[in-house]
């Protein structure tokens, strides 16, 4: 798991491989990633956007970004929390996804930024 604590907001991220799936007649790597975000501040905060940069070792790099994740805009008090999972196909076994939330503080409506680490999608290695 790696974790990342911005302005009393940490997200943490645990991420699975799925296995392999075919589309378009290409073969993809299929991974899940699983994401908790704490409002470890005093302020109660809203998530209204995403922005996604995902890196496959093949040198390609999408970028996702849009409104709020998994079609909501959690509302977050003091020391809530909110989870959700999602996935992504690589055209190879090994990547890497990086980015942010924008949050709001809804008593300011100050949006700031809050840093997603950094995290490896990657099969497992094979032994003989």
């Amino acid at each position: 798991m790696v974790e990342q604590i911005t302005k009393g907001i940490k997200i943490s991220v645990k991420t699975k491989y799925n296995g392999t799936s075919y589309r378009n007649n290409r073969l993809y790597y299929v991974f899940a990633y699983f994401i908790t975000i704490e409002n470890n501040s005093t302020q109660t905060v809203k998530l209204t956007d995403r922005f996604w940069k995902i890196f496959d070792s093949l040198n390609i790099t999408e970028i996702v970004e849009g409104e709020g994740v998994v079609g909501q805009t959690p509302v977050l008090k003091p020391n809530d929390h909110y989870s959700y999972s999602s996935g992504c196909f690589l055209e190879s076994n090994i990547g890497a996804m990086t980015g942010f939330y924008t949050m709001e503080n809804t008593t300011t409506f100050e949006r700031f930024k809050v840093r997603i680490p950094t995290f490896q999608l990657a099969t497992p290695v094979l032994s003989n």
